[in-house]
């Protein structure tokens, strides 16, 4: 029998590899593994208790509600798209597309479930990720606004300036970074 479950803090392809393992390890085989969902194939062995302790033991949680479903899924697609920086169009069109639903549904869901708008949290997983390209050292502030498509550096330094209270040259010169990992700010 084939069953999905949706799995939050799932934030990379090392999760992807963990979750696999556990089911795994509980009898079960994984046909399809996206981030923040796991399609299994599952026989009359397998103890859906016991898969969830042991996810719930590596940092995850298994997700019954079909609104937090939605607002994971949400949060699984931004990810990726700040990761894979793949995509020009605009945002509630990508979600809309992504995960078939009309983008007022995602947006009235995300914003009940998370008490913050889809458009402010991608924004803060943007950030993070600046935070990192700037820890790296290795792409100008222009190479970096361009990679994760903002119009323009003036834009992406405001952006920077109002979520962190620091300009980019005050983060990169403080070397005091205090980031937050994807898995917590999901």
């Amino acid at each position: 029998m084939k069953q999905e479950f949706y799995i939050k803090n799932m934030v990379c392809d090392r999760c992807k590899m963990v979750v696999k393992q556990i089911a795994e390890a509980g009898n079960a085989m994984a046909e399809n593994i996206q981030l923040g969902k796991v399609v299994l194939h599952i026989d009359d062995n397998f103890d859906k208790n016991e898969f969830q302790k042991e996810l719930e033991k590596n940092g995850f949680e298994l997700i019954q509600d079909p609104e937090i479903q939605i607002a994971e899924a949400i949060k699984t697609e931004l990810i990726s798209l700040v990761e894979n920086h793949n995509s020009t169009e605009n945002l509630s069109s990508y979600l809309s597309k992504s995960l078939h639903k009309d983008y007022t549904v995602l947006s009235k869901t995300f914003k009940k479930i998370e008490s913050q708008t889809i458009e402010k949290f991608f924004i803060k997983l943007k950030i993070e990720k600046v935070k990192e390209l700037i820890q790296m050292n290795k792409l100008s502030f222009s190479e970096i606004a361009y990679q994760l498509n903002y119009n323009s550096i003036h834009h992406l330094s405001n952006q920077f300036k109002t979520v962190t209270g620091l300009t980019m040259s005050a983060y990169k010169n403080n070397q005091d970074w205090n980031r937050t990992s994807l898995d917590k700010i999901v």
